[in-house]
Formats: C-alpha cells, sequence, structure tokens
C-alpha cells in the first residue's frame, strides 16, 4: 500500500533516532486552500499557487506555490515553492508521545512518493519537537531523507554535495532525559545492634 504523498516530508524524523508521521495522517482528506489552481488531466499535474495551505490530519503545509503530479502508477511527486522573501514550511505529529512533532522549512521542499525520499534545498531546516520544547535540530543547505532507509544527509552547497569552504551545516542535539528511576529504598534500622 503506498504512502500518502508528504508524510515523509516528515523525514529527518531520524534526526537523531527514528520518528514516524502519525499514522492516522494517512486515513484523513486532504484540503488545499491557495489563490488560484491549475489541473491538467492529461499529463497529471496540478498547480496551486499564492498562499498554499494544505492539511490533512495533524499534517499542515503552507508555501507559495506547490506542484503535485501523479505518474502512471498512481504515485506522486511533490515540490512546494516559498513565496518571496520566505520559507515553504511543514508541521506534523509524529507517533510514539501525545505531544511530538517535527518541523521543517526550506526554499523548495521536493517529495516522491514511489522513492518515499524527501529533499530540501536552500535554508533547509528541520527540528523535532516535545510540545514547544525543541529537542534536535539541523541546518544546511540541502537536507535529504529516505524514509525506508531511516538514512538522511545534510549537505552545505544545495547541490546535495558538501564543499570545502562553502559553508557549513549545524546540528543541535539534545540531551536525552534517562528514564525514571524507582526511588531507591533504605534498609530500616535493626533494633538492639550498637545499644
Amino acid at each position: 500500500m503506498k504512502r500518502s504523498f508528504l508524510l515523509p516530508l516528515l523525514l529527518l524524523a531520524a534526526v537523531c533516532g527514528v520518528a514516524r508521521a502519525e499514522k492516522a495522517d494517512s486515513t484523513k482528506p486532504t484540503n488545499i486552500e491557495a489563490d488560484q489552481m491549475v489541473y491538467d488531466d492529461v499529463r497529471q499535474v496540478k498547480t496551486f499557487t499564492g498562499n498554499v495551505v494544505l492539511t490533512r490530519g495533524t499534517l499542515l503545509i503552507k508555501a507559495g506555490r506547490v506542484v503535485l503530479t501523479t505518474d502512471q502508477y498512481g504515485y506522486e511527486y511533490a515540490v512546494l515553492y516559498a513565496a518571496q522573501g520566505s520559507l515553504a514550511s511543514f508541521r506534523q505529529k509524529r507517533d510514539g508521545g501525545p505531544d511530538l512533532w517535527i518541523e521543517g522549512q526550506a526554499e523548495r521542499i521536493e517529495y516522491s512518493e514511489q522513492t518515499e525520499i524527501s529533499k530540501l534545498f536552500q535554508r533547509a531546516h528541520i527540528q523535532r519537537m516535545d510540545g514547544k520544547r525543541v529537542t534536535d535540530e539541523v541546518n544546511g543547505e540541502f537536507i535529504s531523507y529516505d524514509s525506508r532507509a531511516e538514512f538522511y544527509s545534510v549537505n552545505n552547497t544545495s547541490s546535495g554535495e558538501s564543499k570545502p569552504g562553502a559553508g557549513r551545516i549545524t546540528a543541535v542535539i539534545q540531551p536525552k532525559t534517562p528514564p525514571a528511576q524507582p526511588p531507591q529504598q533504605t534498609a530500616p534500622a535493626q533494633p538492639g545492634k550498637g545499644q
């Protein structure tokens, strides 16, 4: 069964471990608001422009333009473009806890439903959150995430390769909170000893 388009944008869920997009989102309808829609039925291309807001369950996407292409097998390829002076962004709840989220933004975000690979280009940023607390984040000019292999890479150029002198990537990985330990019990005093 195919995954929903854009769910693996929730990608870099692997910034420091595996995080899955909320499974229930794949059964929800997709709602899209925009200033304009152009649908080319022959080429199977849907283009939404102007303050595009896409919601599907807990998934929220905002972009200046979104282009959805469906191939002959029914797989979708999505490209999100930022509005001038802004960034395209997504936010989605992750499975694994009551208030776990992943957020990302870039000038352009591409996702292939068939390969389940997401690519974020230029000023790319991903962060995982527990409520409002950022737990992990990564920045670079290019971020690629393969959700099948749970593998990601961050590079300092938008071509997808790192080059000396082209800039630096950054990652902030917060310490994990160790599991709560049960309180230690002290042995009761033995009567008659030392008296």
